[in-house]
């Protein structure tokens, strides 16, 4: 794939890059070896100092940052700004609190002293999607940097004015010019990479395809590596939820980034005896998003990324018709400039089609009916994939069963599925494994270290 921003929303070419030579590549590696060196000294107040002003940077220049965001994926201009507005508190978030989740813990034993460190690893790949040109790096980047590590940025090949922003970012900050660094790389020079001895770990958000062959590739070298892949979030709605309050959420929860989102609802499981008043109101709020340019205030729902995602998502959604879905809206393209696709409704929902195994990354919601809480819970963990779920209800014995029986790494309860820096995120199954964020994602790329000391005797 070429690197390269292509407007979405008008499918005009804005920029092109040449890739990375060999020996740019090797210039690269070893600056990120040498500062890691040195880096990894640098106290935890001074590390916090940078982090801030990355986070200041990220408030003060947020428009700039989210008008290329949006002319490069088409995501909102506003959710584009909000984006980097997140950005800028998970730069805070750890500065104020890495040195604490990181701090010496002391264990009882039978030593004199017995303790565990966490230490850097050293460079850590990381292999970013196009959907959060921005927030998906600096989820990253924020707690890796903090614990002293370094990092390697390939992004995806849409999106490369986002990199060589987010890696300007980190140099204005005042962090050593190796300590973040972009490589505009093509997929197929990242084994290669990942097999240098320089490169001590990797982290991927993706598709399932690609985090295999990052985890057999880190797997040869015995890398550590988190994987983020793909979601279908079921969206659980109970007759005991606020059943406006779970409409009006639903539809956020589907069309969030333009419905490209791995935590994005994608299967709405509604108990038989309010489903069809939820149909009902779903179908009319989805009917009435304005579709449009991401840069007009009005828009709610902008373009896919690019042309190929059109293409696979109406591709899954006429499988999933002809093998016996119902169209309640949309089902198809929108015949205008862009990568525009119809909000979309599908319902009664065949086993064997893609809207009930893959996870479609588009506007498109699958609506299923549950005859009973158990029901409800068996067609949510009908899927290989276990990110996040959703569930809506008032009733606390309902609550404990979702929270003990979904099959995922996260429940939000009568809340839409979110990302935040203060809570691990991260899935189960085919959904990866490892986690980011929160006091546990700062430590998966550390080494954990047990200290025993005994006294002379």
């Amino acid at each position: 794939m070429a690197i390269a921003t292509v407007n979405p929303a008008t499918g005009q070419l804005v920029k092109s890059f040449e890739p990375l030579s060999d020996s740019q590549i090797e210039e690269k590696l070893q600056r990120a070896a040498d500062t890691f060196s040195k880096y990894r000294k640098v106290p935890f107040a001074e590390r916090a100092r940078m982090m801030l002003k990355a986070g200041a940077i990220l408030e003060s220049e947020k428009e700039s940052y989210a008008r290329i965001m949006t002319t490069e994926m088409g995501k909102t201009f506003r959710s584009a700004v909000d984006e980097a507005v997140k950005c800028a508190w998970v730069c805070r978030y750890y500065a104020e609190n890495a040195e604490r989740f990181l701090a010496d813990e002391v264990v009882e034993t039978s030593a004199s002293r017995s303790y565990i460190r966490y230490q850097p690893l050293g460079a850590v790949l990381a292999i970013m999607p196009w959907n959060f040109p921005f927030w998906q790096v600096l989820r990253f980047a924020a707690p890796a940097l903090m614990a002293g590590n370094v990092g390697l940025l390939k992004h995806a090949s849409i999106v490369p004015q986002s990199a060589l922003m987010i890696e300007d970012l980190f140099r204005k900050a005042g962090f050593p010019e190796g300590a973040f660094q972009t490589l505009l790389i093509g997929s197929q020079k990242v084994e290669k990479i990942l097999d240098d001895p320089r490169v001590a770990a990797a982290t991927l958000t993706g598709s399932e395809g690609a985090g295999v062959q990052v985890g057999m590739a880190a797997a040869k070298r015995i890398k550590k590596v988190v994987l983020e892949l793909g979601g279908s979030d079921p969206f659980i709605v109970m007759p005991s939820a606020n059943l406006e309050a779970a409409v009006t959420t639903a539809v956020k929860a589907r069309i969030f980034n333009n419905g490209q989102s791995c935590i994005a609802a994608k299967r709405f499981i509604v108990a038989e005896k309010i489903a069809d008043e939820f149909e009902r109101k779903f179908v009319s709020k989805m009917v009435a998003l304005k579709v449009g340019d991401p840069f007009d205030e009005k828009t709610e729902l902008g373009p896919l990324a690019t042309v190929d995602g059109v293409t696979d998502l109406d591709r899954d959604v006429q499988k999933t018709i002809k093998a016996g879905a119902r169209v309640l809206t949309g089902g198809k393209p929108l015949q205008r400039p862009g990568n525009f696709y119809a909000p979309t409704v599908l319902t009664n929902i065949p086993k064997d089609s893609p809207a009930y195994r893959e996870e479609l990354f588009g506007p498109v919601a699958s609506v299923f009916r549950a005859k009973d809480l158990d029901h409800a819970i068996q067609i949510a963990n009908d899927s290989r994939f276990g990110l996040g779920a959703s569930a809506w209800t008032n009733d606390k014995n309902e609550r404990e069963r979702f929270i003990n029986d979904l099959e995922s790494g996260m429940v939000f309860i009568n809340r839409m599925v979110a990302s935040d820096p203060r809570i691990p995120f991260g899935g189960v199954k085919w959904s990866g494994h490892g986690r980011e964020l929160g006091a546990h994602g700062i430590r998966e790329f550390t080494n954990i270290k047990t200290v025993w000391i005994e006294e002379a005797q």
